[in-house]
């Protein structure tokens, strides 16, 4: 907890970051990603759906970094995969209607090293053919861009990973000792997104917005509430707050 204000080191920094992989195809670039994880020292990963999973193939390519394997925990959702996480910081190559916070890598990783202190961060990576889904963007924090040669974008995933994970031990290696100077613990992505749930069924209470029509409206607030990053009593405070609302309605 951020009430805790003692000098943590890069390993335990290191250790509070998982890697998630959506929807993979080839389970070459699950082998091939935990080896570039292991190399910079972070050792958690998360698979969403993996197309083929475990598999002799991902076991070859991970050379040395078969231990990430074995402990990567595989979950039906990213909802459910990043549910633990304050942060979670998205790898995006698509503009939006609505903009979102967007860091190159390197922006990203000081967010991911001070976000590490004391709290878990989730960097997630999507499908190797059309990355990750305006929904699944839309549970992020915030989003990272690796600005590439726009005559030819295409990395493979463990490439991407690897500028990703490297970027963020750098960070964490040069930020090592600084403490912690937040009083209360960053509310996990779970109790943002009941929050989130909580304001619409409000809106809806009060007919805030047409059901059938609600337009950009719910992703702007999605947006607010994601780019927070409200910790726990603040979460509790507009919890409340609906409450109460919705108590007087009736």
């Amino acid at each position: 907890m951020f009430m805790d204000s003692k000098k943590i080191n890069s390993n335990e920094l290191l250790n509070s970051i998982k890697v998630v992989l959506v929807g993979t195809t080839h389970p070459g670039n699950i082998g091939a990603t935990a080896r570039a994880m292991k190399n910079m020292g972070i050792v958690n990963m998360a698979l969403v759906e993996p197309k083929e999973f475990p598999s002799d193939i991902a076991t070859y390519r991970s050379k040395a970094a078969k231990d990430v394997l074995e402990n990567a925990e595989v979950f039906d959702t990213l909802k459910m995969a990043i549910s633990d996480c304050e942060l979670v910081i998205g790898t995006s190559a698509r503009e939006r209607k609505v903009p979102w916070p967007i860091l190159n890598p390197k922006d990203a990783s000081q967010e991911v090293s001070r976000g590490s202190l004391n709290n878990k961060v989730a960097v997630v990576f999507g499908r190797e053919d059309r990355g990750l889904t305006n929904e699944e963007l839309g549970l992020c924090n915030l989003h990272v861009h690796i600005p590439t040669d726009p005559e030819y974008s295409s990395l493979n995933l463990s490439q991407a990973v690897q500028i990703m994970v490297y970027e963020i031990r750098s960070a964490i290696l040069e930020n090592e000792g600084n403490d912690g100077n937040w009083d209360v613990e960053f509310a996990d992505n779970d109790q943002t997104e009941r929050l989130i749930s909580h304001m619409d069924e409000l809106m809806q209470e009060v007919d805030f917005y047409e059901i059938d029509n609600p337009r950009k409206l719910l992703l702007r607030v999605r947006r607010f509430f994601k780019r927070s990053r409200l910790d726990v009593m603040e979460v509790n405070i507009f919890r409340g707050l609906f409450a109460a609302i919705q108590k007087k309605l009736k």
